[in-house]
């Protein structure tokens, strides 16, 4: 009886190996568990030998069948069985399972240990293999390399530093630190939690370096903004002779980008071809993007052109590089000629081509990709919503910015934050502010770019209260104290008038740079508080903050406002001590500045120092003349403008009819506003009306001025009537001050200025009674 058990144990052991290498491993099961049926024991042998057939076929549904006849048959684990079960269960991704296997293993040696820890490592179980790394330790089994690789690639993955750094000691002390395989495995860690010094350090130490460890440590530089470090060590594997991969080059072009270093780009690009990686697609767009991102429009162009194969990543490196430089048209070009290749554009061709669209304000070409992006059937998703909705309000379509804000699937608190912004920019401050709040309603809470898009709505229309209930969310949010939060927040209070808060809040700021200087600067001149602003600009010098050229700008324009003609000095010896004197958004502000201090001769050196002038440099010198009565000097400069080609703006008609005003030049005045349409194609607005009105009426053409107010196609406003009725109290015209002062108060009833001067009026013509009748109403306004 025992020699036919022992006969049909060989037999069964002979036929089952038989069936396994012929690939019938259901078979082989069906064959096995008749055996078991039978009462026959299933030897380790057979068993062990079945599942390693499993495993080699990678035949899970057997394997795990056969894991099941093991736990039937009561069979004790010896190594290798335990060993080809866990693989099974790896195989299958069952590491609960395996793990059970695992523990129920009285004698467990370095290799099962590994096995496990691995296991766990590759089924994103990262703590768990690091714990049972630690356990292993305890139990002293000595880990070997492949142990301390799988343990430092769990840590790699979850970005474990500190429990990297523990087992690099860990391996130190053990003696296995010299192995290759281990301080391959300890950059890679290092790298991955962005730890680059730690990585360079074991990196040196290495006697041979594999282009894996090369691009580990490359890649690593390049992720974590070491671009030049990237390109050096690119050098010093040039020197060792290690031949770089596609992989390399990759790494080596985006540092490149990074760095915008066109000539390194250059050099990496002709190792490529020297490589023949030229022709590779990747490489080629990678390229693409890397002249493009350097500013080298032409070289991307050729570079593209000359790939044999281009797909939407390449054409989208080329359009993504023309929007970046401001070249949206050629951008548009390009995606045409994309499209002509038969390729389809993707969400990122159009998330660019939107953006380039809004920096240029082109409603035709946006309502073109629009079309496209509709026909190409990608869903309208919260990050192309959004940026439809900006390119429609960077061209100056809130009405179509809506309607596709309206329709999106879903909104996040960015394309909440568009379209709030839209409607700031668009002069909406109102309807940016009840989409703020109606945002909340909805359950969206604001962010930090939300806030300040609400902030400055509320500047755009004077709303303190709004204001002030925004500031008090930021507060209990926690980021008031943001540095560029409580500068806007001091730009909202100055723009609403209210100094005093925009102090307060300028005063708990914990640190200042120069825009928050800057602001309350500003907003104290705005304001009117000029003394305010010239103290402030002492303090920020005296906190060592270096003013800028806004700084300026906020100081000399306060200096201007009331005449401070000694503090102006002053500030034009430190532009000269900054190197500023002669820039031209300060040297416009120093020239103002001058000539409303009544100082034309310096004005007049100053602009004259410029190297170039734009039409604002004129408009002020011309502004200034204007206003210091010296009319035809005005008039001269003003034809010297033109006749350097600088085309004047409404701006400048303002001066040069203020000039004439101010100097009684009745005919030169007409011929000026006549020639605006006719010869500028500058169609006269409310300022230039009014200042007509005052050319008559300085010069006694009351009825004339009267006249030409009936005429006008605008309808006049208080400036128009308040010409006319300054006019009138100087000729001393009661009639056409009395029509004048009722059309004023029809249009703003509070207005006290227009009440006194017909006061004025009624004095000078010895009216008693009725300039007593307007004293009272006066004081009752």
């Amino acid at each position: 009886m025992q020699d036919g058990g022992v006969k049909i144990s060989v037999n069964s052991l002979s036929y089952l190996s038989k069936l396994c290498k012929q690939g019938r491993l259901l078979e082989a099961l069906r064959s096995a568990q008749d055996i078991n049926r039978q009462g026959i024991p299933l030897s380790n042998a057979i068993l062990q030998n079945l599942l390693k057939e499993c495993r080699k076929r990678k035949d899970i549904i057997a394997g795990t069948h056969i894991c099941s006849l093991i736990v039937s048959n009561g069979l004790e684990l010896n190594r290798s069985i335990c060993n080809e079960l866990i693989q099974i269960y790896s195989l299958a991704g069952k590491v609960k399972e395996a793990l059970q296997v695992f523990r129920s293993f009285a004698k467990k040696d370095c290799r099962i240990w590994t096995l496990i820890i691995s296991l766990h490592a590759k089924n994103k179980q990262e703590k768990m293999a690091i714990q049972l790394y630690h356990e292993m330790r305890q139990t002293n089994v000595k880990p070997s390399v492949y142990t301390y690789a799988a343990v430092l690639n769990a840590c790699a993955n979850i970005l474990d530093l500190r429990q990297g750094r523990v087992i690099h000691d860990q391996i130190v002390s053990s003696g296995v630190m010299p192995d290759i395989f281990v301080l391959n495995s300890l950059v890679y860690m290092y790298v991955k939690c962005g730890s680059i010094i730690d990585a360079r350090h074991v990196f040196d130490k290495l006697p041979r370096r594999s282009l894996f460890c090369w691009n580990t440590m490359i890649s690593g530089c390049v992720q974590q903004g070491f671009g030049q470090e990237a390109l050096h060590l690119f050098e010093k594997m040039q020197e060792e002779e290690s031949n770089p991969d596609r992989l390399t080059f990759l790494f080596l072009l985006k540092a490149c980008s990074s760095l915008r270093a066109l000539d390194e780009g250059r050099h990496i690009h002709s190792q490529v071809v020297k490589a023949g990686f030229h022709s590779d697609l990747l490489v080629g767009s990678t390229l693409v993007d890397m002249y493009s991102r350097c500013g080298s429009m032409s070289e991307a162009s050729q570079v593209l052109l000359s790939l044999p194969h281009r797909d939407v990543v390449s054409w989208n490196a080329i359009i993504a590089g023309c929007a970046r430089h401001g070249f949206a048209h050629e951008a548009l070009q390009y995606f045409e000629k994309m499209r002509m290749e038969g390729l389809k554009p993707d969400r990122i061709t159009f998330l660019v081509l939107l953006k380039a669209i809004g920096s240029i304000g082109s409603m035709y070409h946006g309502k073109h990709i629009h079309a496209k992006l509709v026909e190409s059937g990608l869903p309208l998703d919260v990050s192309l919503g959004s940026t439809l909705v900006d390119m429609y309000a960077k061209c100056g379509s809130l009405e179509e910015a809506w309607l596709v804000f309206s329709k999106l699937p879903q909104r996040n608190v960015v394309s909440w934050t568009v379209i709030i912004a839209a409607c700031a920019q668009l002069g909406h401050g109102e309807d940016a502010l009840y989409l703020f709040w109606k945002m909340q309603q909805e359950g969206v809470q604001p962010d930090r770019v939300t806030y300040l898009c609400a902030m400055k709505a509320c500047s755009s229309i004077a709303a303190l209260d709004q204001g002030k209930l925004i500031h008090c969310q930021l507060v209990s949010c926690g980021i008031e104290s943001d540095l560029t939060i409580g500068n806007t927040l001091i730009d909202m209070y100055a723009a609403c008038g209210s100094i005093d808060d925009a102090r307060k809040v300028f005063l708990k700021m914990p640190k200042h740079d120069v825009v928050s200087w800057n602001a309350m600067i500003d907003g104290c001149v705005q304001q009117g508080f000029c003394d305010e602003a010239l103290y402030f600009f002492r303090r920020m010098q005296l906190q060592g903050v270096k003013p800028n050229r806004v700084t300026f700008v906020g100081v000399l324009k306060a200096c201007g406002k009331i005449t401070a003609l000694d503090q102006g000095k002053l500030i034009h010896s430190q532009l000269v001590k900054y190197g500023l004197e002669l820039d031209l958004f300060v040297a416009n502000s120093l020239i103002d500045m001058y000539a409303k201090c009544g100082s034309i001769q310096e004005a007049d050196e100053i602009f004259l120092k410029l190297s170039e002038r734009d039409v604002v440099s004129w408009n002020t010198m011309i502004d200034g003349y204007a206003q210091l009565g010296h009319g035809q000097d005005a008039l001269d400069l003003f034809q010297k403008m033109q006749e350097q080609g600088i085309q004047p703006d409404k701006s400048t008609y303002v001066s040069v009819l203020t000039a004439c005003s101010r100097s009684g030049l009745i005919g030169e005045g007409l011929d000026l506003f006549h020639g605006m349409h006719g010869k500028f194609g500058i169609t006269p607005l409310m300022e230039h009306y009014a200042c007509m009105v005052d050319i008559f009426g300085r010069a006694g053409n009351l009825y004339k001025a009267h006249d030409f107010i009936s005429r006008m196609p605008l309808k006049p406003n208080v400036d128009v009537w308040m010409s006319l009725l300054g006019a009138c109290r100087l000729h001393g015209n009661v009639e056409l001050g009395r029509a004048s002062c009722k059309a004023v108060l029809k249009l703003d009833p509070a207005n006290v200025a227009a009440r006194v001067l017909m006061c004025n009026i009624y004095a000078a013509t010895g009216r008693g009674v009725e300039e007593a009748q307007i004293k009272e109403k006066t004081k009752c306004a």
